[in-house]
C-alpha cells in the first residue's frame, strides 16, 4: 500500500520534481504467466545483446518477397530498416491469412451506433479490399500518389486503407471530426489526388455531415481529382457530376483479385497528421517494413494475443492507436477485431459493457480519459454485465493515474486482468514502454519499462541520465516503426526531435524513475508548473485528487503567481451523487498535501461538470490556463465541446468575485 504520508523527492536541480509515491504492486497469476505469449525474461538480454538480430528475427515472422540484405541503417537522425526487403502490408494483413484456417475467421466485427451490424471474415475482407484496390486503379491512382480518407467508423475505412497499400498508395486518415478547414490543410500539404469519405456518420444520436463538410474544404484543394462516397445512410448532401463516385457503384462488376504490389521496406505507406491546428500541419511519416514489424510485434506481445482472442481497441482509426492496433497490428497478426462506431454513452452509459458481453471481448484497449468518464457515471452501469470473457486490460494515450488504474483493474477486469498501460507516440508508430503481461509485475499508474529492443533514459538539462527521479524521457536507439520525418519539412523533423539533446530523440514528455527503474509518464513537459522554485507535473497532482473518493476527474494548470511564481488552479469533475462545496474543496487541498505535499497544495479548486477536451479526449490545459489568468481564450476549434469554455469561463469568474 501507498505510503501515508511520504517525503517530497525534489532538489532545486531536478529537471522535474517527482512527488507522488505509489506503492501497490500486483504480479501476475501464475495461471496467466503459464500460457502468456511471452513468458521468458531473456527476451530483454537478446535485444541488448544483439539488437539487429533481434529485429532481424521479429522481421521474418512477416511475409517478404525479397529478403533484406541489411537489418539497419543509422545515422542520426535518420534510420532505415531492412534495406533492401521488399514486402506488401496488405499482403501481410490478408494474403497469408487465406491460404489456412483463418480463411473464414471473422477479421472485422463491426457495429454501427445505430445497431447495425457487419462481420467480415479474412476471405470476405480480402475480396473487398481487392475490389477496391482495383477501383482506386480505375481512377487513375499509382503507386506513390496520396490519398485522403475522410470517414466515420465502418468497415470500408480499413478497406480502404489496405487498398491504398495494396497498390503502393501513400493514405492520409484525416479524423472525422475535424472541421473542413483543417481536412482542406492536410490535403493541400500532402497534394492528395483522390479523397475518400461518407455522406455522413453518427454519434450520440446526431448526424456527422461528412460529406457536406468535404464540400467545404474541396472548395480550396486543386490537387482533388475525384471523391469516392461511402452511403452510410439517407444523409443530405450533393454530389458533383464527373468528380463525385459512390463506393458502391465503383465497386460494380469489378474484379476481386489485384497482386499486390511489391513495396521497398523504406517506401511510405501513410501520412498521419498531429491534431494541432496552429500553424502548418505536421505530417507524420511512416514507411512499410519496419511499421508493420513494430505493430505485429507489440500487439502479439504487450496484449498476450491468442488465436481465439476478440481484440477492442476503441481508439477512433483517425488516431495513431487506431492504425496501429484497429488494423495494422492485429489483422498482421490474423486476430479478430472489433469496430466500433459511436460513443461509450450511447443510448446509454453500458453501451461498451453491452457490447464486450455480446460479443465475448477478451482483449479491451482504451483511454484513461474515458475510464474516469465510467468511474464518474459509477459502478452500476458495469455491474449489468458479464464481462467474464475478459482477461486482459489496456490504456493508452495519456498517462493513467493509479486510482482509475485500480478502479479499471477491479471494476471491469474483476481484479483477475492484468493492465497493461501503454506509453508511445503518433512519431514512434508502435508501443515503446509497457508490461509484458506473462513477465512484469504492474504497478498502478506507471507504463513499467521500455519493451525489448527500446532503450529509453530519463535525463536532467544536461541530457545526463536520472538514476532515481524525474527528468526528461528519451530515446537512445532507433526503433523499427518510428517516424521517418515530417512530410515536406526535413529541417523540422531535426529541430522538434534531435535538437534538444543532440544524438537523443527528445519525446517531449516528462517521466520519472523509481528505485526498481520502473518509468512513470507525467506528461508533456509543457504542462510542467514552476511553484516557488518547484518544477512539478500536473499529472500528479491531477493524481492526488482523482485518488480522493468524491472526484472522477481533474485537470490542474500553473498561473501565475506575485509571490510563488506560480499557483496552481485545479479544475475538478466530481462522481455522480457526490456533493460540491467549499468543505470538499478544502478536503482536497488538504488530500494533495497528505498525498504528494504542502508544496502541491492547489490555490484553488473550481468544481465543473465538464473539461474542455479534444475530440481525441486529451485535455486542453492551455484553455484552461487562459481561464485561470483572465486571458482571452484561444483557438477552442479542436474541442469536442467548445461550448464548455463559455461556461467554465462564466463559473470561474463568479467564483473569483
Amino acid at each position: 500500500m501507498p505510503a501515508k504520508n511520504p517525503t517530497p523527492k525534489h532538489s532545486s536541480a531536478a529537471a522535474i520534481d517527482a512527488l507522488l509515491d505509489e506503492r501497490r504492486s500486483y504480479q501476475p497469476s501464475n495461471e496467466f504467466r503459464e500460457k502468456a505469449t511471452i513468458r521468458d525474461e531473456s527476451i530483454y538480454a537478446q535485444a541488448i545483446t544483439d539488437p539487429e538480430g533481434f529485429w532481424g528475427k521479429v522481421a521474418s515472422e512477416l511475409d517478404w518477397f525479397v529478403a533484406w540484405n541489411r537489418v539497419l541503417e543509422w545515422k542520426t537522425p535518420d534510420a532505415k530498416w531492412f534495406l533492401g526487403g521488399k514486402l506488401n502490408v496488405s499482403y501481410n494483413c490478408l494474403d497469408r491469412h487465406i491460404r489456412g484456417a483463418r480463411r473464414n475467421k471473422a477479421a472485422l466485427i463491426w457495429i454501427g451506433e445505430p445497431g447495425d451490424r457487419r462481420t467480415l471474415t479474412y476471405w470476405d475482407l480480402y475480396r473487398e479490399v481487392n475490389k477496391f484496390a482495383n477501383a482506386l486503379k480505375k481512377l487513375g491512382v499509382a503507386k506513390g500518389d496520396r490519398v485522403a480518407i475522410y470517414m466515420p467508423m465502418v468497415p470500408e475505412l480499413p478497406i480502404a486503407m489496405l487498398a491504398c497499400s495494396r497498390i503502393g498508395a501513400v493514405h492520409s486518415v484525416v479524423f472525422g471530426g475535424f472541421s473542413a478547414e483543417a481536412l482542406r490543410d492536410r490535403i493541400n500539404d500532402q497534394q492528395a489526388k483522390v479523397l475518400i469519405t461518407a455522406d455522413g456518420g453518427w454519434r450520440r444520436g446526431q448526424i456527422v455531415p461528412l460529406k457536406h463538410d468535404a464540400d467545404e474544404a474541396l472548395k480550396g484543394t486543386p490537387s482533388i481529382e475525384h471523391v469516392v462516397v461511402v452511403k452510410r445512410g439517407e444523409f443530405p448532401m450533393h454530389m458533383k457530376e464527373g468528380r463525385d463516385h459512390w463506393w458502391h457503384r465503383l465497386m460494380d462488376g469489378i474484379s476481386d483479385h489485384c497482386w499486390p504490389e511489391p513495396m521497398d521496406s523504406e517506401d511510405m505507406l501513410y501520412i498521419l497528421y498531429t491534431s494541432g491546428t496552429t500553424g502548418k500541419p505536421k505530417g507524420i511519416v511512416h514507411t512499410t517494413g519496419g511499421y508493420l514489424t513494430g505493430v505485429y510485434a507489440t500487439t502479439k506481445w504487450v496484449f498476450d494475443l491468442k488465436e481465439e482472442d476478440v481484440f477492442w481497441c476503441t481508439a477512433d482509426i483517425g488516431w495513431v492507436t487506431g492504425h496501429s492496433y484497429v488494423v495494422y497490428g492485429p489483422l498482421a497478426n490474423g486476430a479478430t477485431v472489433v469496430m466500433y462506431e459511436g460513443s461509450p454513452d450511447w443510448p446509454d452509459k453500458d453501451r461498451f459493457w453491452q457490447i464486450c458481453e455480446e460479443l465475448a471481448v477478451t482483449i479491451f484497449y482504451t483511454a484513461p480519459t474515458a475510464i474516469r468518464a465510467f468511474m464518474k457515471w459509477g459502478t452500476e452501469w458495469p455491474k449489468k454485465h458479464k464481462l467474464v470473457s475478459l482477461r486482459l486490460l489496456g490504456t493508452v494515450g495519456e498517462p493513467i493515474n493509479p486510482e482509475a488504474w485500480v478502479w479499471y483493474h477491479e471494476n471491469i477486469g474483476g481484479g483477475n486482468c492484468p493492465v497493461v498501460d501503454t506509453w508511445w507516440q503518433t512519431e514512434t508508430g508502435m508501443i515503446l514502454i509497457s508490461p509484458l503481461p506473462g513477465i512484469t509485475g504492474l504497478k498502478p499508474g506507471s507504463a513499467t519499462k521500455p519493451l525489448p529492443g527500446i532503450v529509453a533514459d530519463v535525463v536532467n538539462e544536461q541530457g545526463e541520465s536520472v538514476k532515481v527521479g524525474g527528468g526528461y524521457l528519451v530515446l537512445k536507439r532507433p526503433w523499427p516503426a518510428m517516424l521517418r520525418g515530417i512530410y515536406g519539412d526535413p529541417e523540422r523533423y531535426r529541430e522538434q526531435y534531435w535538437s534538444r539533446f543532440p544524438g537523443l530523440y527528445f519525446t517531449g514528455d516528462g517521466a520519472k524513475r523509481d528505485a526498481d527503474g520502473y518509468l512513470w509518464l507525467l506528461g508533456r513537459v509543457d504542462d510542467v508548473m514552476n511553484v516557488a522554485g518547484h518544477r512539478i507535473s500536473t499529472m500528479e497532482v491531477e493524481s492526488a485528487l482523482v485518488d480522493h473518493p468524491s472526484v472522477a476527474e481533474a485537470a490542474v494548470v500553473g498561473r501565475n503567481h506575485e509571490l510563488k511564481g506560480t499557483a496552481i488552479s485545479a479544475f475538478v469533475t466530481i462522481k455522480e451523487g457526490k456533493d460540491s462545496g467549499p468543505e470538499l474543496a478544502g478536503e482536497l487541498k488538504e488530500h494533495v498535501v497528505k498525498k504528494i505535499g504542502k508544496i502541491a497544495r492547489p490555490e484553488e479548486i473550481l468544481f465543473t461538470a465538464d473539461l474542455p477536451k479534444t475530440r481525441s479526449g486529451k485535455i486542453m490545459r492551455r484553455l484552461l490556463r487562459d481561464i485561470a489568468e483572465g486571458k482571452a481564450v484561444g483557438d477552442t476549434t479542436t474541442l469536442a465541446d467548445p461550448a464548455v469554455i463559455a461556461r467554465l469561463k462564466t463559473k470561474y469568474e463568479e467564483q473569483e468575485s
